[in-house]
């Protein structure tokens, strides 16, 4: 198909930087004072409760293991410590530097809420977002230039899936609700067309890419998947499920390894080497719920899901049929709030997620924070909470940089960048 041209780029005018002093506190927010976590041991489904959270901002704050790391670090090297032991004390250095991270950006471009969001992969200061109206803000939040602002085609444009292209940063993948998954440059030009519905009823809500095998898949809202190769030419497309196809991820250590959420309430591994139809599925992963994503962690090792009610999963990518680690965390879905969808921090065994309080959960606590939460992906345990009364309303997407120091986070029609409150000074 041959490309097009997208509306016009521009600049935002719309970018808010926040002081980079200290946070001032409003008079009539005072901080409130922690409360104790409480975590279930494990049950035969190694279910763990996220309950019994605190009301305030100081959480859990663990005591400093700076010289448990040099210690660990002196250890390793003379090879008396194993990798492990120095990674968990490297992640717990990690979770103590939390306590200093504030929002140190803010911008707000869009005129309808963010839907999308992708660090690139090579600068730790640029992002990438998309909203439901179709625009997109390219970001370098390191420079004071203004960014870079796509405008999209309004209603019936939201991007759903967006990536930058390993091969060339320059561009990025989107799929949208427009009925494409394209590949476009920074001044919004289109360069190709990887797939198109034509119709206005059929429209993709997912893509993923692997530069190894140099594959692009997507998915669509009937539940078909469809792979093509980075010239554009469809390998195959088939039905892989009943319904809308919400989440697509290949591993980032096997890529033939493939895997699908969906709201028919299952998650689906393939080798795309033997896919043949859609019976032809490695593991059928059933759930409760609808699925909003399934990500692979970044040494291909494990897959978090999240669905549309109140459960993560993490199950071991190489004993799928044992019961999955089950950590109950309130994110319902609601029609009008982009889906809450939980990440991997991209260093460390940490999952971070936002919080939609719900009455009717099970631990929920009165005047309950719309909190930033970290769990141990190993343990299932509540590690840490970010959170501020400056903006509190619900984190959809919280996605760490590549060097896993800065945090950005879409909130609305907001998006927040979140740093170590002396580096962000310096930015």
């Amino acid at each position: 198909m041959a490309p097009r041209k997208r509306p016009e780029t521009q600049k935002t005018p719309e970018v808010v930087v926040r002081p980079k002093s200290k946070r001032n506190r409003s008079p009539r927010e005072p901080e409130p004072e922690a409360k104790k976590l409480c975590v279930k041991g494990p049950g035969s489904s190694r279910r763990f409760d996220s309950g019994c959270l605190w009301a305030g901002l100081s959480s859990l704050r663990v005591p400093p293991l700076c010289s448990s790391i040099v210690r660990a670090l002196h250890q390793h090297k003379l090879g008396r410590a194993a990798w492990p032991s120095l990674q968990q004390g490297l992640q717990q250095s990690f979770l103590n530097s939390l306590a200093s991270y504030r929002i140190f950006q803010k911008a707000a471009p869009f005129d309808r809420r963010a839907t999308s969001l992708a660090w690139h992969p090579t600068h730790p200061t640029t992002l990438a977002v998309g909203s439901k109206g179709g625009d997109i803000l390219l970001w370098n939040f390191g420079i004071k230039d203004k960014p870079t602002f796509i405008k999209g085609i309004g209603a019936g444009g939201s991007i759903t899936g967006l990536k930058f292209n390993p091969l060339n940063t320059n561009q990025f993948f989107t799929s949208s609700m427009e009925g494409t998954t394209r590949l476009q440059d920074f001044k919004g030009n289109t360069l190709r067309v990887f797939a198109s519905s034509d119709t206005c009823n059929v429209w993709f809500c997912s893509l993923d890419i692997s530069v190894k095998s140099r594959v692009v898949v997507t998915g669509d809202n009937v539940g078909h998947v469809i792979l093509l190769n980075m010239d554009g030419r469809e390998l195959w497309n088939l039905r892989m499920h009943k319904k809308k196809v919400t989440h697509v991820a290949l591993n980032p250590c096997c890529d033939w390894l493939l895997a699908t959420a969906s709201v028919d309430q299952t998650v689906k591994i393939w080798d795309l080497r033997q896919v043949r139809g859609k019976s032809s599925f490695l593991h059928s992963l059933p759930h409760r719920h609808p699925v909003n994503a399934a990500h692979f962690s970044p040494d291909g090792a494990q897959l978090l899901t999240t669905d549309q009610k109140s459960e993560i999963r993490v199950y071991s990518a190489c004993r799928w049929d044992c019961p999955p680690s089950l950590i109950p965390h309130p994110h319902r879905h609601f029609q009008h709030l982009t889906p809450i969808k939980a990440s991997w921090h991209p260093r460390y065994n940490l999952i971070v997620v936002g919080r939609y309080p719900d009455p009717n959960f099970k631990s929920c606590s009165p005047h309950e924070l719309r909190t930033i939460d970290m769990f141990d992906g190993s343990s299932g345990k509540i590690m840490y909470q970010l959170y501020d009364p400056e903006s509190s309303g619900i984190m959809s997407l919280n996605e760490f940089n590549p060097m896993g120091d800065t945090l950005a986070s879409v909130m609305g029609y907001h998006i927040l960048v979140w740093s170590p409150e002396d580096a962000g000074t310096q930015k």
